[in-house]
């Protein structure tokens, strides 16, 4: 099965870009109201609405939301391509709607969307709210679980673009967990559940992201709603899109979103799990903080009237004005960065930096600067 080319089938054109909103989803209901039930359950802090949307009829319940964080939408974007395609009348989209009912609140958090922050209008992180359930939306995610009882939950994140796959030195451009259960981050049946259906995703990506596939970091915190939930006794599964190649907007991204969750409806096994599930499972590269989005190497400088050949690196901050989001690259780390890689890397071959009349750069300052003044480098970007 050529899953990228349905990704690509399916994509839905309306969503583009990093900064997806309440208001540029409430459209795409109406596409779906024939086929799925659509309806408003609650509001947020500033009283925005919070949707569900309830696709097929099978046993085996999923209860899926995305955008917790209301500044990651990658998986926004790829759990509408998935809808898109459980809407069309293809035979395995209704093989998929007969076996599963779905249950996808698509934008937990509409506030932190729409201001393109990591946590509500009440600045909580609402991923750490599962157990304390002091705010709104986490009040109706878990009042949404008690009541549907989902065999499995599909937890939908961004990671940024810091993280690479252990060994191999690429960016991590999807990755997965199966949250631990208590502190030993030992594996039970519900957890073991979980890695199995993630076994099945890793198959599915692995022909178009080779070692760009990521196992993200277990720790246990009770706090966190996967954690929460598989310490409940339901299978779990933490999403997190990540980077590919020059994919800032993350609209290749979001394909291998649609690929992993339309995978994970394949070859799902209600048995005991056999004994390789685990080791496969751990055989996918950790994920690893090791990229800047940019790294300059071998750069001279004058510091203190001493010349010095040194690395620095700049990453993107994500800024919204005028309702887009602008990448606005800051210097971020000036050392030796032997273990850290860059997805944009220039040897400045011993030339000279200047910015603003200093020979060495800060940390906090705009990656705009110049070498040897020959050579230009705007937000971060060479231009001459």
């Amino acid at each position: 099965m050529d899953f990228l080319a349905l990704a690509t089938k399916y994509l839905v054109s309306d969503l583009k870009g990093k900064y997806i909103h309440l208001g540029m989803i409430e459209p795409l209901f109406n596409s779906l109201k024939n086929e799925f039930e659509i309806t408003k359950i609650g509001q947020s802090v500033k009283k925005n609405s919070i949707y569900q949307v309830k696709i097929g009829s099978g046993k085996t319940k999923v209860l899926i939301w995305s955008q917790m964080h209301g500044n990651e939408p990658t998986t926004t974007k790829g759990l509408f391509d998935f809808l898109n395609f459980l809407n069309s009348d293809s035979e395995l989209a209704n093989k998929i709607k007969r076996e599963y009912t779905l249950l996808c609140l698509p934008m937990l958090n509409p506030d932190g969307a729409l201001a393109y922050t990591r946590e509500n209008a009440n600045e909580v992180d609402l991923n750490r709210d599962a157990v304390a359930e002091t705010q709104p939306e986490m009040q109706l995610l878990k009042r949404i679980y008690n009541e549907f009882k989902p065999d499995f939950c599909y937890n939908l994140h961004d990671q940024r673009t810091i993280f690479g796959t252990s060994d191999y030195n690429l960016p991590a451009t999807i990755s997965f967990l199966a949250p631990a259960f208590e502190n030993s981050c030992t594996y039970n049946s519900t957890r073991l559940k979980a890695v199995e259906v993630i076994n099945t995703m890793f198959e599915a990506l692995n022909p178009y992201l080779p070692n760009q596939i990521g196992r993200f970091d277990d720790s246990y915190n009770v706090n966190c709603t996967g954690d929460y939930f598989t310490t409940q006794g339901t299978p779990t599964i933490l999403f997190e899109a990540g980077h590919f190649n020059s994919d800032y907007n993350r609209e290749e991204s979001r394909k291998f979103v649609f690929v992993a969750l339309l995978s994970s409806f394949l070859n799902k096994s209600e048995n005991v799990v056999v004994n390789n599930v685990l080791t496969n499972y751990l055989r996918i590269p950790q994920n690893n903080k090791c990229f800047f989005d940019f790294i300059y190497r071998n750069v001279k400088i004058i510091d203190n009237n001493v010349e010095k050949i040194i690395n620095f690196a700049a990453q993107y901050q994500e800024v919204l004005i005028a309702d887009k989001i602008e990448f606005v690259a800051i210097i971020t780390k000036i050392s030796d960065l032997e273990n850290y890689f860059g997805h944009v890397e220039y040897d400045c071959q011993s030339m000279l930096f200047s910015l603003d009349g200093k020979n060495y750069p800060e940390i906090g300052a705009k990656a705009t600067f110049n070498i040897d003044n020959l050579t230009y480098f705007d937000n971060g970007i060479k231009i001459i």
